[in-house]
């Protein structure tokens, strides 16, 4: 069944005819959970987090390889950006529409401010698709890397691939 939160991606990449396909699953709000759910469709699945800077005018959602783990003291030296912490739930909601557990890129769409900046490891351009939640953490999309560029030049946010490990 599809969400509110699912179908407001899926209108917006339909608008931008922005290819894609998706899958429904049981709830995974951690990797640990949904990788018992995921096809094997040769797309890289990612995990994605959201943070603050230290006054907390600023917010970042990074992006990285659901392989890899990434302590916090090491990720403020590399997007320079002061001292980070986790988002609360309320800028979660505030900033990307989203509750805990459904973070995606996805949910830049909920961000018209263009707020949000978001840092991708650079490791995944190296995938042919990557796999994120529709801002609901009961389904997958899969979209290729052309397409999923395409997405963030239509939604408009800042961007940038780094190399985060």
């Amino acid at each position: 069944m599809i969400s509110d939160r699912m179908q407001v991606v899926f209108d917006f990449l339909d608008s931008h005819q922005i290819r894609y396909s998706w899958y429904e699953h049981p709830e995974a709000p951690t990797i640990e959970i949904a990788r018992q759910y995921w096809h094997a469709d040769g797309s890289k699945h990612c995990k994605n987090l959201f943070f603050r800077n230290h006054k907390g005018n600023r917010h970042y959602l990074v992006c990285f390889d659901c392989e890899q783990s990434m302590a916090i003291h090491d990720l403020e030296h590399r997007l320079h950006q002061g001292k980070l912490s986790f988002a609360s739930e309320q800028r979660m909601e505030r900033w990307l529409g989203l509750k805990p557990g459904s973070v995606s890129p996805f949910g830049l769409v909920n961000d018209p401010e263009n707020h949000v900046h978001l840092f991708l490891d650079s490791t995944l351009k190296n995938y042919p698709a990557l796999s994120f939640h529709p801002n609901d953490n009961r389904a997958t999309v899969v979209i290729e890397l052309g397409e999923f560029l395409r997405y963030l030049e239509k939604v408009g946010n800042s961007y940038e691939f780094i190399e985060l490990y």
